[in-house]
């Protein structure tokens, strides 16, 4: 089975990243996105619990997207690829990552290990195919699919600063997320 691996704070998650896992699914590029949330990140800090932030993803879980609770405390990801593996060899696991961390990819922990594993590469609006194209020359592999996509301008902090006023955010943030925000 192919799966496409894809790692974040989702802090909280919103509209740009549930229809990125849908459309690696629709573009038959992965038969099923594994989402992770992660713990904090040396450059950023997490306002929203790990727990919740789970929860808020399990409210998409589908047959084509898994919500994986286990492996959120792992550092780096390398290491989430190698427990994946370890537990389901004859999986093909893919990273999910937007096209502005390739300019920096190689100063990921093990990035050759992730790069032979094989990468999906979401457009952004200022980089296209050719932007892409190139970076993976520099980064000396051709393992990896670019999935076109139209973007939804969304943005975590963004939300998380307006959630007192849903007009700001609705295009953002589906009205179940907000709830669960809201809630108590």
């Amino acid at each position: 089975m192919k799966i496409g691996v894809y790692c974040g704070s989702f802090n909280p998650v919103h509209k740009g990243h549930i229809k990125i896992a849908r459309e690696c699914v629709k573009q038959h590029l992965v038969d099923k996105v594994l989402i992770i949330a992660t713990g904090n990140y040396w450059d950023k800090s997490i306002e929203i619990s790990l727990q919740d932030r789970i929860n808020m993803l399990k409210l998409y879980q589908s047959k084509q997207i898994e919500i994986e609770e286990e492996l959120n405390g792992l550092q780096y990801t390398y290491m989430i690829f190698q427990e994946l593996k370890k537990a389901n060899p004859n999986n093909e696991y893919n990273l999910i990552i937007g096209a502005d961390n390739l300019e920096n990819f190689e100063k990921w922990k093990r990035y050759k290990y992730l790069l032979k594993n094989g990468l999906i590469i979401v457009k952004r609006d200022d980089m296209d195919d050719e932007y892409i194209h190139q970076e993976m020359v520099e980064l000396k592999s051709s393992n990896y699919k670019i999935l076109n996509i139209e973007p939804i301008d969304a943005n975590s902090t963004y939300i998380r600063q307006n959630l007192d006023d849903y007009k700001k955010i609705k295009g953002m943030l589906d009205k179940k997320v907000y709830d669960y925000l809201k809630r108590d």
